[in-house]
């Protein structure tokens, strides 16, 4: 599952960053996400759950963004959506596509950090016999 280093990468990414930074906490990481990347997103999401575990990210939100796969006719220079599975004719002239333009993303586009003053996850107070 090669969802499980993406989002490893995506954690290692954003720690370095929080630490070069002085961040005590992330709040939430925004992904685009291509739609020819071949990401699972469900599959991502428990990965990141499971890579964030015990660092800085620990309880951020997880957004992401579909990428719509779009392609490129050379001989006419008509953009069009390619789609899963992709079409990659072009609907004008039948040409095949001179490149993609977009679906293949996989980065981190907005990191928002945590307020410092807010409480980091959620803190359970011990029961006591007297409560």
């Amino acid at each position: 599952m090669h969802e499980m280093s993406l989002a490893v990468a995506v954690v290692d990414q954003v720690e370095a960053a929080a630490k070069s930074r002085g961040a005590v906490g992330v709040s939430s990481i925004e992904l685009d996400v291509g739609e020819l990347a071949g990401v699972v997103a469900d599959a991502l999401a428990f990965c990141f759950e499971l890579a964030c575990a015990g660092t800085v990210v620990e309880g951020a939100e997880l957004i992401t963004r579909t990428v719509p796969g779009t392609a490129r006719c050379g001989p006419c220079a008509e953009d069009w959506a390619v789609g899963m599975p992709p079409r990659l004719l072009c609907p004008g002239c039948g040409a095949a596509a001179d490149g993609l333009v977009s679906g293949r993303e996989l980065q981190i586009r907005e990191v928002r950090w945590a307020d410092p003053e807010a409480p980091r996850g959620e803190h359970r107070q011990p029961i006591t016999e007297e409560s």
